[in-house]
């Protein structure tokens, strides 16, 4: 997809007091160098999110990448829809991301109807879909709206319709926590940050990221109302969960027929 390759170097200088992380103008313009280097699994989970989008979308439907960042995801249900008349909609409570996906978007030819809206995901009325992804967006949600969205989404799929959910984890082991987290660090040192940049920018998510443990996300799903939810991909402490509303194994041999 169209992107900037600009690097990351927001952290690479002491920072005596560290901010906050925020998805300002700062971060979008690296933010495809930073997730790459960051998230380990990142571009084969946007794979599978095509991959998922062409087993299930549905004819006539809405398809919904919340927290839609740059729009690789978005691009990733385009590019997958085939002949299927759906309407995609990426939402951001970013201007910053919003311009830039805006821009990348712009650059592919498409005769797909989409749009890119600036946003927050709490507030969106949902239209009929059947495809709705949540891309590392959960974790930045306060903990006290993660239900309710999960409800929203869920009344808003349609029956067979999925929804993605990739996010960070914790784990309830603090010898699996703390072992999990030291190799992903390793993994960040493997991509060329150092021991200052990785502390910075952990010291600036703590209180914005709030991970929650596989077990916590599968429970939400089920009582949310899905009636199939499963962890299909996980590397180190990074997770990609589906959920399916009110179908059978049937059904969706047969969405990947058509």
């Amino acid at each position: 997809m169209p992107q900037t390759n600009n690097p990351d170097k927001i952290y690479r200088q002491y920072q005596q007091n560290t901010q906050e992380f925020q998805f300002d103008k700062t971060v979008a313009d690296v933010f495809s160098d930073m997730i790459k280097r960051s998230v380990p699994g990142y571009e084969n989970i946007v794979e599978m999110i095509g991959v998922l989008t062409q087993a299930h979308a549905q004819q006539d439907s809405h398809c919904y990448d919340l927290g839609c960042s740059l729009g690789a995801s978005t691009l990733a249900i385009i590019h997958n829809l085939g002949d299927k008349n759906c309407q995609v909609i990426g939402v951001d409570n970013s201007a910053a991301m919003v311009e830039k996906c805006l821009n990348n978007l712009n650059k592919i030819k498409t005769n797909i109807n989409y749009q890119i809206e600036c946003q927050d995901v709490l507030e969106i009325d949902f239209k009929p879909a059947s495809v709705i992804v949540l891309n590392f967006t959960l974790q930045f949600i306060p903990l006290e709206y993660r239900d309710d969205l999960l409800r929203k989404i869920y009344n808003a799929l349609l029956p067979g319709g999925i929804l993605i959910l990739s996010e960070k984890i914790q784990f309830s082991d603090t010898y699996k926590n703390e072992l999990f987290t030291d190799i992903h660090h390793a993994f960040k040192k493997t991509q060329g940050y150092s021991d200052l940049e990785i502390s910075q920018k952990r010291n600036a998510l703590e209180n914005v990221l709030i991970p929650e443990t596989k077990e916590t996300h599968l429970n939400r799903l089920q009582n949310a109302g899905f009636e199939h939810s499963d962890l299909w991909f996980q590397c180190l402490n990074f997770a990609s969960f589906f959920a399916i509303k009110n179908t059978t194994k049937n059904t969706i041999k047969s969405t990947i027929n058509n």
